[in-house]
Parts: structure tokens; sequence; C-alpha cells
């Protein structure tokens, strides 16, 4: 069975993520995001797995955090050891899908629903090194050409 890694970040890339749970099934999964009270309640449902909650609200502390989930990200991706990992952002899972592909993995990205014309900063920092790139608005095919548009997932 492929093993597939789905990460994010807290908040609403959580829950578009938490959208493609009908897929868990199919693979040997992994959710990866960041631990606080509400995700911590998450390990009863799914196989988690957790990074350090930062927000770049507080710069000085999160730079370590930040760094810190970096060498963290290397210790998840080398203990599941994915084929694939599916994001839909933001910052906690740009350092896996470069971690990725360093290893020569499929990264599939999917661009915040929010983000109607505007790219996200993780989606600019991933766009160049995803195998697959996913827009769910038609117009944010100007920033992503290579994209591909499937409309929403919710």
């Amino acid at each position: 069975m492929k093993r597939v890694m789905f990460i994010s970040s807290v908040g609403g890339h959580l829950t578009q993520l938490l959208e493609l749970k009908p897929l868990f099934n199919d693979y040997n999964y992994v959710l990866v995001t960041e631990k606080t009270d509400v995700t911590k309640e998450m390990k009863n449902k799914y196989n988690m797995a957790y990074l350090v909650y930062g927000t770049r609200e507080y710069l000085i502390s999160y730079l370590f955090k930040f760094s810190f989930n970096i060498l963290k990200s290397f210790y998840i991706f080398l203990k599941y050891r994915p084929q694939v990992i599916v994001t839909t952002g933001a910052h906690t899972a740009v350092p896996m899908c470069y971690i990725a592909r360093l290893f020569r993995k499929k990264v599939i990205f999917i661009e915040s629903y929010a983000k109607r014309t505007s790219p996200t900063l993780s989606g600019r920092l991933v766009y160049k090194i995803a195998t697959t790139f996913i827009v769910q608005w038609e117009p944010m095919l100007q920033f992503y050409p290579k994209a591909k548009y499937f409309g929403g997932i919710y």
C-alpha cells in the first residue's frame, strides 16, 4: 500500500486537508500538523505526527520553532518514509515538501481555497518543486500557469 503523508498548518489549512479524509483509508497514511489542544485529540481518530506550533506574529520565537520544525520534519519523514506528500500549506508544510523532493518523492500542493486573486507565500515557495500543483480558483492559473484546476475541494 502506498505511503502518503498529509500535512498542513492548523486552522483553515487543516480544515481543507481534512476534506480529503475519504482518501486516508486508501493509503498507509500519516497526518502531520502542529500540536495544539485541538489537534492532540485528533490522535484518537487519525494516525498523527506533530510539529511545534508557532505563529509569525511572534517573530523571534517563531524563528526558533521553525528551525526546530525543520529538524523534526526530517525525523518524521525518515520515520514514515512517505512516497507522496499532500499538503494545503502553509509554513509548517514547506520544509517537508523540500525534504520530500530531496529524496525524489512526489509533492502534491493544493493552494488555499481562501486565495482567489493572489498567491500564498507557501504556494510561491513550493510551486517550482511540486510534482503536482492544484489551484481551487481558475483565476489563480495566472500566477501558477502549470497548475491544475479542478474546482474547490469543499
